[in-house]
């Protein structure tokens, strides 16, 4: 078994937006990507053959924190890893709880050693330190293990960033010591990313991605955007740290976003995106189209028996209607919650696999510039 290698087919004159082909023990995945979310260990509302044949997800995410403590450990070493218990046999990538850190301030005590923090579920305490935190992602069966890290919240005053970007680094130097010096479970190759902090500072962004870059890992993440600042910084810093990163290996923006953020990304040079907005909003009755967004809920939809989206490929999107799909929300059916969330993965996946054949061809920008006004109408 080998570890996760990289070919970068093309770029554009004109864009940072690359082509490439990520390969790993479970198979290869065609760059840029989008990776739905199975928090869980379950993309919500989706099963595993519809990501495979509806939506031709490449890889999906599993999450350190959620799985740690549902099913528990105990339950997917017995299993022989997440991809056997789930029934998922292409890559998994998990995150490794740090974004969780972030989000549960309340309940949480960060230090030197890691985080305590009271589980959301009964109240009761536990550690993650990096070391935890490797082995831990080992037992899930990550293809791709995330580092350990901390989130600064935005705002963050720049004491607060900088000590949090070098605390983050410290754990990355953990992290890495118990990953090499750990084996890969299950027969396959597990690989490491780590992630770059820093906040919204450009001088300790540069600083992060360089000493994320001197670990000479097979990818790297971007942390800690698309956490409440305004759109326009996520892309200073997001066109900052890809021109910092290494030009030969994969680039993650983690957690981003709307599909617009999602092209404007890629034309500044990320690789890998996940984010919960297309299932989230999807069950809240928010539909991305070829066309523009659509609130399936407005009475205006009752009577149009026109498909959901007849560009998209998929049984969801090219089988039912608008009409219907309303019919389903406003009944509080469970059906119009999977299709809906079948719906808005398969145009993300329809996205990212546009753009790459744009960017193949070479005309990403201008595509890019056509596109995205359309994609941000309001029907």
């Amino acid at each position: 078994m080998a570890a996760l290698t990289f070919e970068l087919q093309k770029t554009n004159d004109n864009s940072k937006a690359r082509a490439g082909v990520i390969t790993t023990d479970h198979g290869q995945i065609e760059t840029p990507i989008f990776m739905p979310v199975g928090t869980v260990g379950s993309v919500k509302a989706v099963t595993q053959q519809q990501l495979n044949t509806d939506i031709k997800a490449q890889i999906i995410l599993g999450n350190t924190y959620h799985l740690y403590l549902r099913p528990g450990l105990e339950v997917l070493e017995a299993a022989g890893g997440l991809h056997k218990f789930n029934g998922w046999s292409k890559p998994i990538l998990t995150d490794s709880g740090g974004y969780q850190v972030f989000s549960l301030a309340a309940s949480r005590k960060i230090t030197e050693e890691g985080v305590m923090f009271q589980s959301h579920i009964d109240g009761s305490r536990h550690m993650f330190s990096p070391e935890r935190v490797m082995d831990i992602e080992r037992t899930i069966g990550a293809d791709i293990m995330m580092a350990f890290d901390e989130c600064p919240p935005y705002p963050s005053d720049y004491k607060y960033a900088k000590n949090s970007m070098h605390l983050t680094h410290r754990w990355l130097d953990r992290c890495f010591t118990r990953f090499n010096s750990t084996e890969d479970k299950y027969g396959y190759t597990q690989n490491l990313f780590p992630i770059v902090q820093g906040g919204t500072y450009k001088d300790l962004r540069v600083e992060s991605c360089q000493y994320i870059a001197s670990k000479d890992a097979v990818g790297n993440a971007i942390g800690g955007l698309s956490v409440g600042e305004p759109m326009e910084m996520m892309y200073e810093f997001t066109q900052l740290c890809c021109e910092e990163l290494p030009e030969n290996k994969p680039r993650y923006l983690m957690g981003v976003g709307t599909p617009w953020n999602i092209l404007n990304c890629i034309h500044l040079g990320v690789d890998m995106f996940d984010c919960v907005m297309p299932t989230r909003n999807g069950r809240n009755g928010m539909l991305f189209t070829t066309k523009g967004v659509i609130n399936i809920r407005n009475k205006k939809w009752a009577s149009d028996f026109s498909l959901l989206d007849d560009e998209l490929d998929n049984n969801a999107s090219n089988y039912y209607t608008k009409a219907y799909l309303r019919h389903l929300f406003v009944s509080d059916e469970i059906l119009g919650l999977q299709l809906a969330s079948i719906h808005n993965l398969s145009f993300y996946l329809w996205l990212v696999k546009q753009a790459r054949e744009h960017i193949l061809a070479g005309d990403f920008a201008s595509w890019k510039d056509d596109i995205l006004p359309v994609l941000q109408t309001r029907l």
